[in-house]
Formats: C-alpha cells, sequence, structure tokens
C-alpha cells in the first residue's frame, strides 16, 4: 500500500536561515531519501516552495475565484513530501518517525489506490 509522509514546518525556517544551518537538514533528506530507494519503498519525493508561492482557486457562483497563498492561514505549512510503499500501516509509521527525527512535524497519510 502506498503512505504519503507530508512534512509540515514553519516557511521561515527555511527562507530566513542561513544555508549553512539549512546544510545539515538538507543532508539528512538525502540520506533519508536514499534509504527509501535502497530498500525499494520510495515512488516519489518533492520539496515544496514556501507558501506564499502558491495561489489557491475556488469556485465561487461557478467561477474560479484565485487567491495568493494557502489555503488556510496558518504558522505550519506543507513544505514537501515523500510518496511510499509499505507493507502496511506500522512500516510507514516506522519510516514517518525516521523522517520526524529531523523534520518538525510529519503526517502518515494512506493513500487510496485510483487505479
Amino acid at each position: 500500500m502506498r503512505y504519503m509522509l507530508v512534512i509540515y514546518g514553519n516557511d521561515e525556517d527555511w527562507t530566513q536561515r542561513p544555508a549553512e544551518e539549512l546544510a545539515p537538514v538538507i543532508a539528512e533528506h538525502e540520506s533519508f531519501g536514499e534509504a527509501l530507494r535502497n530498500a525499494g519503498k520510495l515512488v516519489a519525493s518533492e520539496a515544496l516552495y514556501p507558501s506564499s508561492t502558491a495561489t489557491t482557486v475556488r469556485m465561487k457562483d461557478g467561477e474560479p475565484l484565485l487567491t495568493d497563498g494557502p489555503y488556510l492561514e496558518s504558522k505550519e505549512q506543507i513544505g514537501g513530501f515523500y510518496l511510499i510503499e509499505a507493507a502496511d500501516l506500522d512500516e510507514a509509521l516506522e519510516w514517518g518517525k525516521r523522517l520526524a527525527s529531523f523534520e518538525d512535524t510529519v503526517s502518515v497519510w494512506p493513500v487510496i489506490n485510483m487505479e
């Protein structure tokens, strides 16, 4: 089954911190991604630009309404994700715990197979 490991954090942690402070976290991501690939678990992974670059599309009176920024106002925004294959929730949670060891907050979501 597929699971999405969704990373949450404060945009300012990535946009305001000096590159030398971010380097260890980036190295952790590289190591984590390599471990997933070596285990044959990685389906996809991406980092997202800051939430200020997002656009929300809503329908109002049958017309699309565009709004700058994410859907919800929050200090924590989605920063990226890993889509993984795992035997079950327990295995997905183990990967989520490993990711949370160097990221603040990680949600582990089962993915519905639409095929």
